[in-house]
C-alpha cells in the first residue's frame, strides 16, 4: 500500500510535443495528425501546379492547349454532343451539388446526426469560398475560341466546377456509405456508390474541358484542392468529436 501511495505522488514525465500528436488516446492525437498531414500532402500537388500556372511554364500551357484545342475542334462539328455535355455540367454543376449536399444535412439533422450535418454543410460552403478565393488570387483567363461552344464567368483556376463536384461526392458518399450497413450484397451497392461519386467528380471536371471553358490544369487544380477541403474538415471534425468525448463509432454512423 505504502509504494501505490508513493507511486501515486510520484509526478508524470511531461509528454513532448510529438508523443502528444501520436497519442491515439487524445483528441489532438494520431488521427488529427494523419488526416492534417493527409491534407497538407494533398496539397503539395496543387503547389506545384498553381506555381506553373503562375509563371505560365510552357510544356504545361503546351498541353493545356493543345487539348483544348483538339476538344474544341471535335465539338464545334457535334452539337449534340455539345448538348449532353452541357446537359452533364449544368445538372452536376455548382448549384444541384450544393442543394443535393443541404438536403441530405437536413435529413441527417432531423435524424439527430448534428455534427455530421454541420460538417456537411460547413465543407460545401468551405470549398466554395476557398474556390472562390482562389480565382480571384490567380486572375487566369479561360480559353478564347473564335466560335466558342460555350461559355462561363469568371476565372478560370481553379475549376469551381471540378472543385464542387469533388467535394460534394465525397460529402455524399461519406453521409450515404453507413446506410448501407444492413442491405443485401452491401459490397456490391458500395461498390457502386464509390462509381457514382468518381463517375460524378471525374465527367463534371472534363465536361468544362470538353466545353471549352477551362484550361486542363484548372480542372486538376479543382480537384485536388477539393479533396484536401474534404481532408481538412474531417480532421476539424475529429478534433470536434474528441473533445466532446463521442465515441470512436460516431460519426457518419450516427446516421
Amino acid at each position: 500500500m505504502r509504494l501505490l501511495t508513493e507511486a501515486r505522488r510520484t509526478p508524470r514525465t511531461p509528454r513532448t510535443w510529438w508523443a502528444r500528436r501520436l497519442d491515439p488516446e487524445s483528441s489532438l492525437g494520431l488521427r488529427l495528425t494523419l488526416a492534417a498531414s493527409a491534407a497538407a500532402l494533398i496539397l503539395i500537388p496543387f503547389s506545384v501546379i498553381a506555381m506553373l500556372v503562375i509563371s505560365a511554364w510552357w510544356p504545361l500551357r503546351s498541353v493545356d492547349e493543345s487539348l483544348a484545342d483538339a476538344l474544341h475542334t471535335f465539338a464545334v462539328s457535334r452539337p449534340g454532343w455539345v448538348d449532353a455535355v452541357q446537359t452533364w455540367t449544368d445538372t452536376f454543376g455548382p448549384g444541384p451539388l450544393r442543394i443535393a449536399v443541404v438536403v441530405g444535412a437536413a435529413l441527417l439533422w432531423l435524424r439527430g446526426a448534428h455534427r455530421v450535418a454541420l460538417w456537411a454543410v460547413t465543407t460545401i460552403a468551405a470549398g466554395g469560398l476557398l474556390g472562390f478565393l482562389l480565382k480571384l488570387l490567380f486572375g487566369r483567363d479561360r480559353p478564347d475560341f473564335l466560335d466558342p461552344v460555350s461559355s462561363a464567368p469568371g476565372y478560370s483556376f481553379p475549376s469551381g466546377h471540378s472543385m464542387t463536384a469533388a467535394v460534394a461526392s465525397a460529402v455524399l458518399l461519406l453521409m450515404l456509405l453507413p446506410l448501407t450497413d444492413r442491405l443485401p450484397y452491401r459490397r456490391t451497392v458500395r461498390a457502386v456508390m464509390w462509381a457514382l461519386a468518381l463517375a460524378v467528380a471525374v465527367g463534371t471536371g472534363l465536361s468544362r474541358i470538353a466545353l471549352g471553358v477551362h484550361w486542363m490544369s484548372d480542372v486538376l487544380g479543382g480537384w485536388i484542392i477539393g479533396i484536401a477541403v474534404v481532408a481538412a474538415t474531417t480532421a476539424a471534425f475529429e478534433t470536434w468529436r474528441g473533445s466532446v468525448r463521442a465515441p470512436i463509432t460516431e460519426g457518419v454512423r450516427e446516421a
